[in-house]
């Protein structure tokens, strides 16, 4: 079975929101192994675009509600027998429900779904298995309701789904890991 490591951030709105992504978080994306990085948008600057391509030659980015960069609206991309669809989130009100987040990644075909747009990490394996890396920067949302921490996923696929979510406190790298592994 393939495996592959992922990148996995969103929801950066640089400049208009954040003037950049945590230099804690530009150390760690150097020191981690991964195949390819995953964006679900609100880049909202082409700078960003260049420095999620500096970090991999695979890039797979969708277009959020605030982004003017001509990107697609969602990304299907296959690991092995696995597919992983990839949207901004904005399809679904109110925000990050999972219930229409499993309709849209049946509809697409696909066994994970990564969104964005709430600002706030998911992890949730239902139907299919949602995942949310939150905002890379850490910046208010418009549907998140208190603290907002800058976060990032780094997740392995093969034919389960083990990853770690990063999240920013106070200069601090907390790491919480997680393992959707299906029972036999």
């Amino acid at each position: 079975m393939v495996a592959m490591k992922f990148l996995i951030l969103g929801d950066t709105h640089i400049p208009r929101r954040a003037s950049r992504i945590p230099e804690e978080f530009g150390k760690l994306f150097k020191s981690l192994d991964y195949d390819a990085v995953i964006c679900t948008g609100d880049l909202t600057s082409e700078s960003v675009l260049k420095y999620l391509k500096n970090l991999s030659g695979d890039v797979y980015v969708v277009k959020g509600n605030m982004d003017t960069l001509p990107l697609p609206e969602s990304e299907i991309i296959e690991v092995g027998r696995v597919r992983i669809g990839v949207i901004h989130g904005y399809q679904v009100y109110p925000r990050g429900d999972r219930e229409q987040l499993q309709d849209i990644g049946e509809d697409m075909g696909v066994d994970i779904l990564v969104s964005g747009h709430t600002h706030t990490p998911d992890v949730y394996r239902g139907r299919i298995v949602l995942l949310n890396p939150g905002s890379a920067t850490g910046v208010w949302g418009g549907g998140a309701v208190g603290e907002i921490l800058p976060a990032f996923m780094h997740v392995e696929i093969e034919e389960s789904v083990k990853g770690t979510l990063y999240r920013l406190f106070k200069r601090e790298i907390i790491k919480e890991r997680f393992d959707l592994t299906q029972p036999k």
